[in-house]
């Protein structure tokens, strides 16, 4: 019987190998199967170390580099959220992957990925 750590490793590198498109199709591969829509979405705040920092930077100009990492980390996390999504679903793609984002309240936002899970060959 494998160990756990191995166990872990299967699903992981099967994520890691998932296609991801923004295309309704994928070239030189055919969809066998449609599994519906996958979907991963994160909710993130700002800090208060970052909103004051913001505040100086808004003086000066430039990008705001905090809030690009936070943003980076959360349609990162989204688009993992909605790879494990498609896995569950059964698939080993997601065609036309879209990524939006909304304002939930002040300094809080969500970030939504979805797209259509599909198996191809």
């Amino acid at each position: 019987m494998p160990c756990a750590f191995y166990r872990k490793l299967i699903p992981l590198y099967s994520l890691i190998n998932m296609l991801l498109v923004n295309t309704p199709t994928v070239p030189n591969k055919a969809i066998t199967e449609v599994h519906g829509i996958a979907r991963g979405s994160t909710v993130r705040a700002r800090n208060v170390g970052s909103d004051l920092f913001a505040g100086l930077k808004n003086i000066v100009g430039g990008e705001i580099s905090e809030y690009t990492k936070l943003q980076a980390d959360s349609r990162e996390q989204a688009l993992q959220r909605m790879r494990e999504d498609a896995e569950r679903l059964g698939a080993n793609a997601v065609v036309n992957v879209r990524i939006t984002t909304s304002m939930v309240m002040q300094g809080c936002s969500e970030i939504l990925a979805y797209g259509t899970a599909v198996t191809v060959k």
